[in-house]
């Protein structure tokens, strides 16, 4: 194990190699759109330039033209109808180019959180990686979606620079100055565009977080009576966050119209100048005509070249901030190429059966330390010993690290000291090692989804091969399910809030159960359950399986009377072990938790 946590902070790779990597991801669908936008802004216009050219030719026989009036129209109608098809074909790409690249990103950002230790998963609030998850990987896909725009302009403009210097190389040159400076401007105003981009998404990621908050909290919210100084604090991020993105809009539309408005002057003197070419003799109608039509595509191609640079400057904030959620991690984990499931049938969620491999025998723990790093408080120098077929409870005065614990074991927390056995053979990674069909952990507070009871106790496992109903009995549920209509069915809503509290915590035992763990792992699961239901759910689990083994933590009579050996716990150490009775005579700390107990029933 690790001494301590890695640092958030890392060096990463520049922007333009993770642009790289996701164009090698699908190449063929990246090239494919690429072709598809230098048809589309490339080609088709240029084409269609030079037949605007030879109908104003054809029309002053300043110039000799081959093709008649007739069939010059009939080009541009083909033109315009090839263009069309490559329009669809450049839509679909577009947009499976897009959702391809944020399902890779989003895809490998989450799967370095969920092999994070589970307590420390995200390293700011959950509203603030939701932002990072969702807004920063939609803009690197869509960036690298509209650079391609430039492909097409660009080849666009190198042919029509071509021609052009071969018409007037003075006018040419004029028509190409914007560009410089749209570049210079573009530059010169990177350090406000980082700036104002990463305020932007701070400010957003905090209202994000608190409505997360709010609507999870709207019980508390009311019993506390704190409607309005919610809402009040919810106004006053909101400013933040409005103000933060007027800026940043603000600034990049201040920027797109300096761009285009370069572009616009010089368009002026450049018509200026090719009357004058005009009247000396060195101008066609039909050259006045195809730089005219130039005009607005080599303005708008400044304006894109100034736009995309300020864009890819914003973009280094986005990538900065999804690095940020990898936490140590490789920054090249990012765009590390991982299956995409788009168009084709969905994996099968992977289960692992349960072998001779999984059995537990004994489970040592030795010097197991773990400090918070905000506090200084958390557990040290813990030592456990289970056997196969044990109940253990670990027991202590709230704060006193029961949670910490078994955190620290499972993995959900990264331990900075202290050696695991399983079965006498060192574990090397907890948070990979201790779950199904080892082990199966159910927290304080079970998390539910809002799906249908079943799709909360499989979690995705084949139910034909899963004993979900003796699950159910193990966890005292079967009287419930036969009072809900839709018994199994039955949809719980956002984090089982159609359930009581008892109710969750006998569906999270039962998802643990329908695994068949060797260690069941239980964080004070039986607060919300009334005697009689705790005593049925111990005795359910041993009546089922008498070698299953549990770690638990409780304060309750039920729990500590069928320990087999209970851990106190006090400031982090463990102060006593043994059995209830003995603990009784000899624990000044057992003898008041005892009492304290029996005087809240």
């Amino acid at each position: 194990m690790s001494d301590k946590p890695k640092s958030n902070t890392q060096k990463r790779p520049s922007t333009w190699w993770y642009i790289w990597q996701l164009t090698k991801y699908k190449p063929w669908i990246y090239g494919t759109f690429g072709l598809m936008e230098i048809l589309i802004f490339g080609v088709f216009p240029q084409l269609t330039g030079f037949v605007i050219q030879a109908i104003f030719d054809r029309l002053t026989g300043e110039n000799p033209v081959t093709f008649s009036l007739a069939a010059l129209a009939s080009m541009l109608v083909g033109i315009g109808v090839a263009r069309g098809l490559a329009y669809f074909t450049d839509v679909w790409l577009y947009f499976t180019f897009q959702y391809t690249v944020t399902a890779l990103l989003r895809g490998n950002i989450f799967d370095t959180i969920l092999r994070r230790p589970g307590a420390r998963a995200v390293p700011e609030s959950p509203g603030e990686a939701l932002s990072r998850f969702r807004d920063d990987a939609q803009e690197l896909a869509w960036f690298m979606s509209e650079m391609l725009i430039v492909l097409g302009f660009g080849f666009f403009a190198v042919v029509a620079l071509i021609v052009m210097l071969r018409i007037n190389t003075s006018i040419t040159l004029v028509v190409f100055v914007p560009l410089v400076i749209v570049v210079l401007i573009a530059n010169f105003a990177k350090t406000k565009i980082t700036e104002y981009r990463q305020a932007s998404r701070e400010a957003t990621g905090k209202v994000t977080d608190f409505i997360g908050e709010l609507f999870g909290a709207v019980q508390a919210v009311k019993v506390a009576g704190a409607e309005e100084r919610s809402i009040g604090y919810l106004k006053e991020i909101n400013k933040i966050r409005r103000d933060a993105s007027l800026k940043d809009v603000l600034f990049t539309q201040i920027l797109d119209s300096a761009f285009r408005n370069t572009a616009n002057l010089f368009t002026g003197l450049i018509l200026l100048t090719a009357g004058a070419s005009m009247q000396s003799g060195n101008f066609s109608v039909g050259d006045l005509a195809l730089f005219v039509y130039y005009l607005s595509w080599v303005t708008d191609f400044s304006a894109i070249i100034g736009d995309k640079i300020a864009w890819f400057k914003r973009l280094g904030v986005s990538i900065d901030r999804m690095v940020h959620l990898l936490q140590g991690t490789p920054a090249e984990k990012l765009v590390e190429y991982t299956p995409v499931y788009l168009q084709s049938e969905l994996p099968e969620v992977p289960f692992t059966p349960k072998g001779d491999e999984h059995r537990l025998e004994t489970l040592d723990v030795h010097n197991l330390s773990y400090a918070y790093p905000d506090t200084n408080r958390g557990i040290e120098g813990i030592d456990l010993h289970l056997r196969r077929g044990s109940f253990t409870v670990i027991t202590g005065r709230v704060g006193s690290g029961k949670t910490t614990l078994l955190q620290a074991l499972l993995g959900l927390l990264p331990a900075q000291s202290g050696q695991i056995f399983w079965n006498g053979q060192l574990v090397e990674n907890p948070g990979e090692f201790f779950v199904p069909p080892r082990s199966a952990y159910t927290p304080q507070v079970p998390l539910l989804f809002s799906e249908s009871l079943r799709e909360n106790i499989l979690m995705g496992l084949p139910e034909d091969q899963f004993d979900i109903q003796k699950a159910v009995e193990m966890a005292v549920l079967e009287q419930d399910l036969a009072e809900i209509p839709e018994g199994l069915s039955a949809v719980v809503g956002a984090k089982g809030v159609k359930l009581s509290g008892g109710q969750r915590q006998r569906i999270a035992a039962a998802r643990m159960f329908v695994r068949q763990p060797s260690l069941l792992v239980f964080d004070d699961i039986s607060s919300a359950l009334d005697v009689e239901t705790e005593k049925k759910l111990w005795g359910r689990i041993f009546s089922q399986n008498e070698n299953a083994t549990c770690l638990v933590v409780s304060h309750r009579k039920p729990a500590l009377q069928r320990a087999d050996q209970i851990v106190i716990l006090k400031d982090g150490h463990i102060e006593a072990v043994g059995k209830l009775a003995d603990l009784l005579q000899t624990s000044e700390e057992m003898q008041r938790l005892w009492h304290g107990e029996l005087a809240d029933s």
